[in-house]
């Protein structure tokens, strides 16, 4: 089982096979399949506990329905690890509160109908055979909260969300590997060899490999070893509600994709969140301001194609309004950057997520393959290099946060 501990002298190891830094789900995922794949692995993060920066601030959702084949294969194992958690991870009955609710991306606009229809197709050819097309009878008598100004939407029901804090402490306890909290990365050692050490503010650990998995603090760290990574973060935004009766608790995740504004049920009440397309890249931070009138701009443009929030929105008491921020980060083609930095031997990122939460399981299962020669760097199409050699293709998911 998984050590967790803020070190003292000691008790902090001076060696390891391999370093992950970031204490989020997709570090502690990498540092579960380093593990298992045999490593002594260390994973250090800076805060006081795991899954309390990028991961927890999410709206901890899971999806098969990408258009992107390099995302899709991501998505479909990671879901399967969900499924099976307890199981996967060898603690038995442990629960990730996993609920398969769906996804609904749902339009009035219809000239949207043809891209919904080509975004099913593409699921499938891609093996999610699941994602249906659904005209407006069909969206009404489903789902009824809906408005009748809705003429289409795509919706796969084995799509859902979990409890990301509980699916990364899962990870942790079930690996082998020594996670220090309170341990920030000062420094990474290089040789004629390639990375040799990461030093911490309470040591150095030597080491071959290092993974960078900071999520939003990835591109500080990538600057450790000289390199520019090509990340953005930006602020993003959501909401809890308190619990209201007018809130159907078994609906599906619910996308308008006109305003990219969301919201799915959560404990009687529901988070709801909207992608502002204005937004600015920022600098990573560990603290992030919320708007004070961002649940009412979500409010009004939820009521176009759910009308049932009207009638909440007009009798909402501030104190039954939670905000929250964290940051999705960028690349330029929207997907993860997962691998070795060539010019950098020993040095790998998993980073550059706006999906980490529902990619993290196989995404550190792939840096386990690559760290151990399972699987060759040219064989991931979500290399670093990608965008030098000129293979890039841009991300066309739904919600993805970009235009």
């Amino acid at each position: 089982m998984g050590r967790i501990l803020e070190p003292a002298a000691e008790t902090f190891p001076t060696t390891a096979d391999a370093v992950v830094v970031g204490g989020g789900i997709v570090g502690v995922a990498t540092a579960f399949w380093l593990s298992r794949a045999g490593l002594d692995t260390v994973l250090i993060e800076m805060r006081d506990g795991l899954s309390t920066l990028t991961t927890p601030n999410s709206i901890e959702c899971f999806r098969a329905q990408f258009t992107e084949p390099p995302m899709a294969e991501l998505a479909l194992p990671s879901i399967q690890v969900f499924d099976n958690f307890a199981e996967v991870v060898g603690l038995p009955g442990y629960d990730i509160s996993l609920r398969h609710q769906g996804y609904l991306f749902v339009t009035d606009d219809e000239g949207q109908l043809d891209d919904l229809k080509a975004a099913v197709a593409q699921h499938h050819a891609l093996g999610v055979a699941d994602s249906e097309f659904l005209a407006h009878d069909d969206l009404l008598a489903r789902f009824p909260y809906l408005s009748d100004r809705v003429v289409g939407a795509t919706f796969r029901q084995g799509d859902g969300w979990l409890s990301s804090h509980e699916a990364t402490q899962g990870f942790a306890k079930g690996s082998s590997a020594t996670f220090l909290v309170g341990t920030r990365a000062t420094g990474i050692g290089m040789d004629a060899l390639g990375v040799c050490a990461v030093g911490t503010d309470r040591g150095t650990i030597a080491t071959r490999t290092v993974v960078n998995a900071a999520g939003p603090f990835a591109g500080v760290v990538g600057r450790l070893v000289g390199v520019d990574l090509p990340l953005e973060p930006v602020r993003r935004q959501k909401v809890f509600v308190a619990p209201r009766p007018q809130i159907p608790q078994d609906a599906p995740l619910t996308i308008d994709l006109v305003e990219d504004a969301y919201w799915r049920p959560e404990t009687g009440g529901a988070y709801i969140a909207w992608v502002d397309p204005d937004e600015p890249v920022g600098e990573p931070a560990e603290e992030l301001r919320t708007d004070w009138d961002f649940a009412a701009i979500v409010l009004e443009k939820l009521v176009r194609l759910t009308p049932f929030w009207g009638e909440i929105a007009d009798t909402l008491k501030g104190e039954e309004l939670h905000p929250s921020a964290g940051q999705y980060v960028y690349t330029p083609d929207e997907q993860p950057l997962i691998g070795p930095v060539p010019q950098v031997p020993g040095f790998y990122v998993n980073c550059g997520y706006w999906a980490g939460v529902m990619l993290s399981p196989e995404a550190g299962r792939r840096i386990a393959r690559l760290v151990t020669g399972d699987m060759r760097p040219e064989e991931n199409p979500l290399r670093p290099t990608r965008f030098a050699e000129g293979i890039m293709r841009q991300g066309n998911s739904f919600l993805r946060g970009r235009h």
